[in-house]
């Protein structure tokens, strides 16, 4: 599974959840209001509005975590650097503060939640739910793995390429306070702060029915965020060690990038569809060839290994393309923007105010004018492959 963290997986939780444990009459009173809304089933609301408020019961403050006698060393060393990459997101970063994050919950398993993604057998395009709040998006979301898979099984029985991903964070988009969980406490220092600015962008700015937008903008603040935070505490390994990540994440994008044209110019190739189908079997099974021909290149970790422990298809694909396709025009932005996080924000609230169509044209436009991230220090790092 690849980690994740998506913004509204539990799109119904600010419309209810006010206070921390709402009554299960007004639950299943809103629940019902929603199922003349959208075409999710009453099942699905119930496990997402049973699964959260059985994660807030787990919730306790932050602060008494970390001076709690039973709580051990690394426990504690992680949660006084992600309340310090709070204060940093809320006074450096200009990202909202509701409270999210001050909380902790320890669910007891590796993933808060886990996602299904679809997509037809011939197309890169993965399929949308819609829900109120969050609109649209290319995913469903279950607090039960067992959920999930079967679920994932109905799609992949109706002919879909499907993919479950197992998801460390999820933000409720500014409703509620989401807490800090146990799943986040696996990643890397900078990762876990990274992770949390990117779940308070998502509660800065949010368009409804736009995934790829929303997780483009979040994606972009993140690193940025992540780039700050590092020079900020003048950490120069995490710093050095971070930008060899990054420029080899980029690297395994553009080398999917590529396969993923090559399989979308198959689809919209004039030929039969049992051809069709042969060329994607090539194309899927040159992914692997590929990574090991780049993982060659290499000196040393960090690599990308668990990215390719399942399978590629057109979900996976899809969920590549929603994450990353857009971080360069987010880049593009913040250059024209002189570096200022207000001004950046202001200008990418008007692009999400934007219809649709207008506001791809200005992203596809924000895309072309793209250029790196610039470091912004002098600080020279370990030349590596």
């Amino acid at each position: 599974m690849i980690n994740m963290r998506w913004p509204g997986f539990f799109p119904i939780v600010g419309m209810f959840m006010k206070f921390p444990y709402p009554t299960i009459r007004l639950c299943l009173a809103v629940i019902v209001a929603m199922l003349l809304l959208t075409s999710c089933g009453f099942g699905y609301y119930w496990q997402a509005a049973t699964g959260h408020m059985s994660m807030m019961r787990l919730t306790e403050p932050v602060e008494d975590v970390i001076v709690a006698a039973q709580t051990s060393p690394q426990l504690h060393d992680k949660l006084v650097g992600a309340t310090q990459a709070v204060t940093f997101a809320h006074e450096q970063l200009l990202l909202p503060d509701n409270g999210s994050y001050t909380l902790f919950a320890d669910l007891g398993r590796p993933y808060v939640v886990w996602n299904v993604i679809a997509a037809p057998p011939l197309s890169l395009e993965p399929r949308t739910w819609c829900f109120p709040v969050a609109g649209c998006v290319s995913y469903r979301g279950y607090f039960a793995q067992e959920s999930a898979d079967k679920f994932a099984a109905e799609l992949r029985a109706a002919g879909d390429d499907v993919f479950v991903g197992g998801v460390l964070a999820y933000s409720t988009l500014g409703r509620f306070a989401d807490p800090i969980l146990n799943t986040m406490m696996s990643m890397s220092d900078y990762r876990l702060a990274g992770t949390i600015f990117h779940e308070l962008a998502h509660q800065q700015l949010y368009v409804p029915d736009d995934t790829q937008f929303n997780e483009g903008f979040a994606s972009f603040v993140e690193a940025e965020g992540i780039r700050r935070w590092l020079l900020h505490r003048d950490d120069v390994q995490s710093l050095c060690r971070y930008r060899l990540e990054h420029l080899r994440q980029r690297q395994v994008l553009e080398m999917l990038g590529e396969i993923r044209m090559t399989i979308g110019g198959v689809y919209a190739s004039e030929n039969s569809v049992a051809a069709k189908h042969e060329a994607k079997t090539a194309s899927l099974a040159s992914v692997d060839v590929a990574y090991e021909r780049l993982r060659a290149t290499w000196d040393g970790p960090p690599d990308f290994d668990h990215w390719f422990t399942a399978p590629f298809n057109n979900a996976r694909f899809a969920v590549l393309a929603t994450y990353d396709d857009d971080v360069p025009a987010f880049a593009a932005l913040l250059a024209q923007s002189g570096g200022d996080l207000d001004e950046f924000y202001r200008r990418a609230a008007e692009l999400a105010d934007e219809p649709a169509s207008e506001r791809r044209v200005r992203l596809n436009a924000l895309l072309e004018a793209a250029t790196q991230v610039s470091s912004g220090t002098s600080i020279t790092c370990p030349q590596s492959g």
